[in-house]
């Protein structure tokens, strides 16, 4: 039985009971005819929080020793882990504090807030996670106050595993999983209960493709930090993986798949437009992977674990614009016009085509702005229109530089 270091995930389900709700574990007929397999989705989105964090913080806090706990814990983060150790604070009458990077929006400290309730104090410090984590560790260390991570623990892995345990008392005859991974407690907590349970059953987890930290992991053997990430995918976004999970996810994860950011930003849309559920972006990561696994889950039941839903409505457009960009339906161009009259007309009436729109139109110059180059942003119907458009502009004698081929120009003037 797998299982080395003695996790008691059932005990783990009676101590989070009384506090983290049961998720409920949802058939998906549009995937599962997509995909000619049988879908279901558990919806940790709809967790009391918002995410599965809950389970592993309360987990953990719940079994700190009175006298260890009695001046308090301590955490560090800008997202669902906060959230997580908030509400535990509260429920469990413990004093905590939050360190938050200053840059956090303003929505995710009014959330982590209102769940503590009054038994927390946040903490805005360093302009990234690092320099956060730094200071809350010294604070921990000066207040003799006891750490909570995010993931690096036994017993919050132990209290991601109940998410597994609810999966396998629902459909126990589970063939394959898709698990979002960023630090991997989910995945090596949920993981190991799968596997005890079902050596055969399959194990797939996902990262995103600009912070693939786990795959990195992987391939060196060992867990590394890598030097820079994307940090879109914010609650799958870590440099390094964990100390303790890494061991775990090595030995019990039968795939890493990597998720395009822009391919996650298209099922989110899919997701909250065709099934009314709102997923975060590291939510979004296990469904955004079933057209790289489609031939491997054909004909079997397979959950996806949607692991939070915390979604800032103020990222949408962001969102938007990012799957956009991935289906190649939007494209930007820096567009020298023709010195000669009426050349934006003819722009407009015979280079686009017909269900081509001009989303943003700025010339890029201060002085003599008509007569210099534009910064033209066109919104396509089919990506199949890229190609004649670009061959409309050529013909017409308008010298181009696509800027979604050079992404150093773009994020500069995109």
């Amino acid at each position: 039985m797998l299982n080395p270091h003695n996790f008691d995930f059932l005990a783990a389900v009676n101590r989070i009971k009384s506090v983290v709700k049961r998720t409920p574990l949802q058939h998906n007929a549009r995937l599962s005819e997509k995909y000619d397999c049988e879908v279901y989705l558990k919806r940790e989105d709809l967790q009391l929080v918002r995410s599965y964090k809950l389970r592993g913080a309360y987990n953990m806090i719940s079994q700190i020793p009175t006298q260890q706990i009695k001046n308090g814990i301590v955490c560090a983060s800008a997202g669902n882990h906060a959230q997580g150790v908030a509400y535990s604070c509260q429920a469990l009458k413990i004093k905590g504090t939050i360190f938050m990077p200053e840059i956090t929006p303003k929505q995710k400290i009014n959330q982590t807030t209102l769940f503590g309730n009054g038994w927390i104090d946040i903490v805005l410090v360093g302009d990234t996670f690092d320099d956060c984590l730094a200071e809350a560790l010294r604070y921990t260390a000066e207040n003799e106050m006891t750490f909570v991570p995010p993931f690096d623990h036994y017993h919050v892995i132990e209290g991601q595993g109940t998410v597994g345990v609810e999966i396998l008392e629902d459909l126990p005859d589970t063939e394959v999983v898709i698990m979002p991974i960023g630090g991997g407690g989910l995945a090596s907590g949920a993981g190991t209960y799968f596997k005890q349970t079902n050596p055969n059953m399959v194990l797939i987890g996902v990262e995103p493709e600009g912070a693939p930290s786990m795959d990195a992991a992987f391939k060196a053997g060992r867990p590394i930090k890598l030097a820079q990430i994307n940090r879109f995918i914010d609650g799958a976004a870590v440099k390094s993986v964990g100390l303790l999970t890494y061991p775990i996810c090595r030995e019990i994860l039968d795939e890493i798949l990597l998720i395009p950011e822009g391919k996650v930003c298209t099922t989110i849309l899919r997701l909250y437009n065709e099934e009314a559920i709102v997923a975060e972006p590291a939510g979004a990561l296990a469904v955004a992977s079933l057209d790289l696994c489609a031939a491997q889950i054909k004909g079997k039941k397979v959950v996806c674990i949607i692991s939070g839903g915390n979604n800032d409505i103020e990222r949408m457009q962001e969102i938007k614009e990012k799957s956009l960009l991935f289906e190649g339906l939007k494209h930007y161009f820096i567009v020298r016009f023709p010195q000669r009259p009426g050349a934006l007309k003819l722009f407009v009436n015979e280079v686009l085509g017909p269900h081509d729109d001009i989303t943003r139109f700025e010339f890029i110059k201060k002085t003599e702005r008509e007569s210099g180059p534009a910064l033209v942003g066109i919104e396509l119907k089919s990506p199949e229109d890229y190609t004649s458009l670009v061959s409309r502009m050529k013909e017409f004698k308008f010298e181009i530089i696509e800027l979604n081929q050079d992404q150093t120009l773009f994020e500069y003037l995109v």
